[in-house]
């Protein structure tokens, strides 16, 4: 199970230094391009015809669905892989884009089919139109996006994208109570070496499969030594792996200002737990008094939409908001238009009590921290409450540019991702497959905790909301800026740049 999710993130790591978004740091790719070949032309069957026909059919119970009986049944390889091709046809927002030549039959698995049902196309910057085409095993995808909990040491790792050695890795998050917090890594770290493999410089396969190993952990327990360079100095620590259960929000505090407060707080990821999080924090914000907010999403890579729509709820309340879209999703020639998204006024459910009305803070304004890493949901925030006049001001680095998202669908023990809709806001604006650009560019300290009204961006952020004037370029390791030389990038599976609704109509 862990080896999925480990190969999503050695997808970031560089042949040759960290940089480009090619292979991982192995000797090669994992494969060549099969051969092309027309296949028999014929009528697709229905996709749900063929779901859940299995080559191996899971046994037992699921832990994620009330310990009901896998819905497995006896099948075929062939037949997952027409599945996927039915299903890709249906609900693919860009079908029409995909090839109609490609052999199943020179795929030896049904993942490996899947990853080439999908547009070629390019943005106009020459990105790809879907850099978001992915797979999960159905266990991992639940227990991350329903409890929280991912096999690691709780570490969040940046990097800066450069294609030349040395590279470059430095902590940005550290989780509470996680095996990196108790061995004392902080926020800051650049990593050293792995296991004693030279992870700066080290190019070899010994010593590429060595970092590897010791970065990507693939059962609970498993042991690896880090060496981190703080403050000039090398720092030895020993990590055990194990499933840790992130939190999502973090840092709500309040900061007193000549103008009046500011609320503060991180929140990095659009689970379940973070909806009942996010009220906590947002009603503290409230009681505080607090005039003005500042939305720490740099690390926020998305998750479910409804927990972005209650949250721009929350910042603008009901007179900016009521009757008013949140998210209209856009899907192919196939489905029939969905009913715009609204701002939703009452807890959905996922972990705070359903229906209960939902805490607001009234905002016409609001600073959000962003970079590379703010995507999908946390992007569909800003959008959202740009469509309703709300003043969004982005301090730090351009976003990823994901207006898009997907409705996870799981066959035989693997959750499929293809992009199946696009969102606009109530303008029915949605035009940022290139990124959101910031209001000013600003690097990000890493010498400061989060929340510390001294780190680099939060400190633009309260200056800028007085003056309105972006400060001076600064040093240190640069988040998306174009204009600058060096590219920051969380190291993190695509499972985590995403936004979802719960099922598809």
């Amino acid at each position: 199970m862990k080896k999925i999710i480990s190969f999503g993130l050695l997808a970031l790591l560089a042949g040759c230094g960290g940089g480009g978004g090619n292979s991982g740091v192995t000797s090669g790719t994992s494969g060549t391009t099969p051969p092309v070949t027309p296949p028999v032309t014929s009528t697709l069957p229905a996709s749900d015809t063929l779901a859940n026909l299995c080559q191996t059919p899971r046994t037992g119970t699921d832990p994620f669905n009330n310990n009901q009986a896998f819905p497995d049944k006896q099948g075929t390889l062939a037949n997952e892989k027409t599945w996927l091709r039915s299903w890709i046809d249906e609900t693919y927002l860009w079908y029409k884009e995909v090839p109609t030549t490609l052999n199943p039959e020179s795929y030896a698995t049904a993942i490996d089919y899947f990853d080439v049902l999908k547009t070629s196309a390019k943005t106009a910057s020459g990105n790809a139109k879907d850099r978001f085409h992915f797979t999960y095993p159905t266990a991992a995808w639940n227990a991350m996006s329903q409890q929280g909990v991912e096999l690691g040491y709780g570490i969040s790792w940046g990097r800066v994208a450069t294609k030349t050695l040395p590279r470059k890795w430095v902590v940005a998050i550290v989780e509470p109570g996680s095996p990196a917090k108790l061995a004392g890594l902080q926020r800051g770290d650049q990593l050293f070496s792995v296991d004693d493999a030279d992870f700066l410089n080290g190019n070899d396969k010994a010593t590429i499969a060595a970092i590897n190993a010791g970065l990507f952990p693939e059962k609970e327990g498993e042991s690896h030594k880090l060496v981190v360079t703080r403050n000039n100095v090398n720092v030895t620590v020993t990590v055990a792996a194990a499933n840790v259960v992130a939190a999502p929000v973090q840092n709500t505090t309040t900061i007193d200002t000549p103008s009046g407060k500011v609320g503060y707080l991180t929140f990095n990821d659009h689970n379940a737990v973070s909806e009942a999080k996010l009220i906590d924090s947002i009603t503290q914000l409230k009681t505080a008094g607090i005039s003005d907010l500042v939305l720490d999403l740099r690390y926020n890579g998305g998750g479910l939409l409804y927990v972005a729509s209650e949250l721009a709820y929350m910042i603008a309340g009901p007179e900016q908001t009521t009757g008013k879209t949140f998210e209209q999703t856009q899907f192919n020639d196939k489905f029939k238009p969905d009913a715009p998204t609204p701002f939703l006024s009452t807890a959905y459910g996922f972990s705070a009590q359903k229906g209960q009305a939902l805490p607001y803070l009234g905002l016409k304004k609001v600073t959000i921290l962003t970079s590379s890493g703010t995507c999908s949901a946390s992007e569909a925030i800003i959008n959202g409450l740009q469509g309703v006049d709300v003043e969004v001001n982005l301090i730090g680095g351009q976003t990823c540019g994901k207006p898009y998202g997907f409705y996870p669908t799981p066959n035989c023990g693997t959750t499929y991702f293809a992009i199946q809709f696009k969102g606009v806001n109530n303008k029915g604006f949605g035009d940022y497959a290139d990124g959101i650009p910031a209001t000013c560019n600003v690097a990000d300290d890493f010498t400061h905790a989060l929340g510390d009204k001294n780190e680099g961006q939060l400190a633009a952020a309260l200056s800028y909301r007085n003056t309105k004037t972006c400060p001076a370029a600064t040093t240190g390791i640069q988040l998306q800026a174009e204009n600058l030389p060096q590219k920051f990038q969380m190291v993190r599976p695509v499972a985590k740049e995403i936004a979802i609704y719960s099922k598809l109509k």
